[in-house]
């Protein structure tokens, strides 16, 4: 089923499918929540996996989710003038949408912005999380080199419009293993990278902006599940290490041939480690 809600001034939209405890898919960015199909199906096939209720939703400025007016401006040093998606604004959304829907807690999986989103979640409403899924995600902060390159990339965006920037994202993000085995793999991601030059550009500054989330790991008293793509090239797998700390305890795997979007890329593998996972929850 889709839905729309209304979060801070802007219509999101949503998928839900299946019965069961409450799972959250919070996808990556520039995609949109079709990011999860594969998994989503690969999960629900699977007779070890008990049925549940996937949540999908589209990220404030993806897929068929507005960006809303009214961001802030001015926290991106690099770019004063920038708009600014924050993490506080992302996490907000998804707790708006589980009061629309009357789930109470949930599991949640996220890759990448998702994570940063989930470890926001956490920040805020930690009584509303039963389990964390990080997957090609990770808690620190942007280094130097990383913010460089989005006050760059935005540069771009308002120069050149977003296109060229996705051809290239398409081709990095995915793992060479896919890009060999899988040529088509390239082409059906970049078809669902339908962000907007001006969301871009607010999701850019808030990725800049998002803060150092080490000591909050610290204090994660859930279960937690860290996948790691051995061909990443935005999210080093020795960076993802640093969710074992959490003191509920982190399950910790490295899929060798998969690059960022490894739930994409590899939805078998990944719903083997998942869904083993999920068993803890009775799911």
């Amino acid at each position: 089923m889709n839905g729309r809600y209304q979060s801070g001034g802007a219509q999101l939209s949503y998928l839900e499918t299946g019965a069961g405890g409450p799972v959250v898919f919070l996808h990556p960015t520039p995609l949109d929540q079709d990011y999860w199909r594969p998994l989503v199906a690969e999960l629900g096939g699977r007779p070890d996996v008990a049925s549940f209720r996937a949540v999908v939703p589209d990220l404030r400025g993806h897929g068929q989710s507005e960006l809303g007016g009214s961001l802030p401006v001015g926290s991106f040093e690099r770019v004063p003038d920038a708009p600014v998606l924050t993490m506080s604004q992302l996490a907000a959304d998804i707790l708006t949408l589980l009061d629309v829907l009357g789930i109470a807690e949930a599991v949640f999986v996220g890759c990448s912005i998702g994570g940063y989103v989930m470890l926001e979640l956490w920040r805020q409403a930690p009584h509303r999380i039963r389990g964390l899924a990080f997957i090609c995600s990770k808690p620190q902060p942007d280094a130097e080199p990383a913010l460089i390159k989005r006050a760059a990339n935005i540069a771009i965006a308002r120069e050149s419009g977003v296109s060229a920037l996705f051809d290239g994202m398409a081709n990095l993000l995915i793992g060479e293993n896919s890009r060999r085995t899988r040529p088509e793999i390239v082409a059906e991601c970049r078809a669902r990278m339908t962000l907007g030059p001006e969301a871009f550009i607010a999701v850019q500054a808030g990725l800049a902006t998002r803060p150092d989330s080490i000591s909050t790991v610290a204090t994660i008293q859930r279960p937690l599940l860290a996948i790691a793509g051995g061909e990443d090239t935005a999210i080093a797998p020795d960076d993802m290490e640093a969710f074992r700390s959490a003191p509920g305890g982190c399950q910790f795997h490295r899929i060798a041939d998969a690059g960022h979007f490894a739930a994409f890329e590899q939805p078998q593998k990944v719903a083997e480690l998942l869904g083993d996972w999920f068993k803890r929850f009775q799911y």
